[in-house]
């Protein structure tokens, strides 16, 4: 048997060694395996199971599209709000918005699926989360923690680069591909022990549920962070925000948040991402005109 498999491997290998893409190894995989059942090296049940995890893993590796990044998007969105309620405060939920609006109108990427929107969680934790389907979520105790409308801006233009830069998405592909590797290393035990290589592809197409926890739990990488902080500095000057607002608000972050709740769990420490910010804000020349923007700001998170 320890024959047989090793023959496999030298076969995928040789048609492996031809491609360099991974829907092309996804392919040598599957010939490789057809051809080893076809000579008798491996019974048919088990080839055919490893075929069909191969295309599964080819399957991962497609471009997802704009309507499948919007209900993988929705589907954390339901996630977060298993965990908070919304804030009812039509007023806030409209300032936020067009603030939102200001930002992503004048963005390499303004028109997505369903849009964005922003919408506030009844929850004193200073945190915002932002789904791949444009879903942006701010929570009170962050708007609380704000001193001004280009504080409030850097938030959600950090939430709308996280969409814009698909990091979920990244993250969600990767996953994908991986839980796909694992099948396929179970699925020749599989088909010899009689499991139905549907339930393996059920267990794959489960995992964007446990991806979409993990996402909201754990964070996004701290490179990820920062160049969706990068991002939003300039998403801001570009719609006419001071981009010091971002750093403005990293600074009253650091002075209020303690421990590992909301932004402490989820990101890098606000001194890490301040040094970073520093590094590029003077790229951006915007006239500060911040002071003008205080009284709607006032008015509307009181």
């Amino acid at each position: 048997m320890k024959n047989k498999i090793g023959l496999l491997l030298i076969i995928v290998l040789i048609f492996a060694g031809l491609v360099s893409s991974c829907q092309g190894l996804m392919a040598a995989t599957d010939i490789g395996a057809q051809i080893a059942g076809a000579a008798g090296l491996i019974d048919q049940n088990t080839a055919n199971a490893i075929s069909a995890s191969a295309r599964a893993i080819g399957t991962a590796a497609e471009e997802i599209t704009p309507e499948q990044e919007y209900y993988i998007g929705r589907a954390v969105a339901a996630n977060i709000l298993g965990t908070y309620r919304l804030w009812s405060s039509p007023a806030l939920v409209a300032y936020l918005n067009n603030i939102c609006t200001a930002i992503v109108i004048n963005s390499p990427r303004p028109d997505i699926f369903n849009g964005y929107k922003v919408a506030v969680l009844d929850s004193n934790e200073i945190n915002a989360f932002a789904t791949s389907g444009g879903h942006i979520f701010v929570t009170r105790g962050l708007i609380n923690a704000a001193r001004s409308e280009d504080a409030l801006a850097g938030v959600i233009a950090h939430e709308i680069a996280h969409i814009q830069l698909q990091h979920s998405i990244k993250a969600i592909k990767n996953s994908r591909i991986t839980q796909a590797l694992m099948i396929t290393g179970t699925a020749a035990a599989g088909a010899a022990t009689g499991m139905d290589v549907r339930q393996l592809t059920e267990v794959f197409n489960e995992t964007i549920g446990e991806i979409v926890q993990t996402l909201v739990t754990n964070g996004y990488s701290q490179s990820q962070e920062f160049e969706a902080d990068t991002t939003a500095m300039s998403l801001m000057a570009s719609a006419g925000y001071n981009p010091s607002g971002l750093t403005d608000m990293l600074r009253t972050l650091s002075a209020t948040q303690t421990g590992t709740a909301g932004f402490g769990r989820t990101h890098p420490t606000p001194a890490q991402r301040i040094t970073n910010a520093e590094r590029t804000i003077n790229n951006h020349r915007v006239t500060d005109n911040s002071a003008s923007r205080q009284a709607r700001f006032t008015a509307a998170t009181r």
